[in-house]
């Protein structure tokens, strides 16, 4: 499910390049790809005047919080986090875990598409080809990085706004490619990767015996 939902984001960006060059473009928009600016009552209100930061940021943390109640106080996510660690184990103990997959796929969709809305509602204003930014890519490393926990990943988002944060400053004061903020997300998730497979597969180093062959 995860390759479907990376090859996916290739389709959504191009139809969302076919929408604000052709129907949905800004007619005064001196040719701009981009919409119309969103009215002033259809935005997200932000949470501090001259800050980026909108009650998306609340609504973000309230789902982390419900997400964590519904894996770990109740039955429906029990079963859920059985359904997808151990198909076999969860139709033991008669849970499905083709339920399991499509939950999983209709939650994570929903919250994808209800970031990107208080994104484009929130301190963007306009649907421009430039939305994406690599955010979906990067959910991946975060949900990684958190040991796909609710807690965790919140962490993990932090640290990767950071990572943003100085690939704007690098490229900005030191003149450095913007891409390098891609390089250390990379870096990151193939450490992570790699503590993993170190962790459950130990390598020992077996020296040669004396007097063997």
């Amino acid at each position: 499910e995860i390759l479907v939902s990376l090859m996916l984001v290739y389709v959504a960006t191009l139809v969302l390049g076919y929408l604000v060059y052709g129907p949905w473009k800004d007619p005064m928009g001196y040719n701009f790809p981009q919409t119309k600016t969103f009215e002033k009552v259809t935005q997200i209100p932000r949470l501090m005047q001259g800050s980026r930061m909108s009650i998306g940021l609340l609504l973000a943390l309230a789902g982390a919080a419900a997400l964590w109640v519904f894996l770990f106080r109740t039955r429906a996510g029990f079963a859920q986090q059985v359904g997808g660690l151990a198909p076999a184990a969860a139709r033991y103990a008669g849970f499905s875990s083709r339920r399991a997959l499509w939950t999983a796929l209709l939650i994570s969709g929903g919250a994808a598409g209800l970031a990107g809305a208080l994104e484009v509602a929130g301190p963007i204003g306009q649907l421009t080809p430039y939305v994406p930014a690599g955010y979906g890519f990067a959910a991946i490393i975060v949900a990684f990085v958190g040991r796909l926990h609710p807690v965790g990943m919140i962490l993990s988002a932090i640290l990767m706004s950071m990572f943003y944060i100085g690939g704007e400053l690098a490229q900005s004061r030191l003149g450095l490619p913007k891409s390098l903020t891609g390089v250390f997300q990379g870096l990151l998730l193939f450490t992570l990767l790699a503590c993993d497979t170190l962790i459950a597969y130990r390598v020992r180093w077996v020296g040669s015996k004396k007097g063997g062959v």
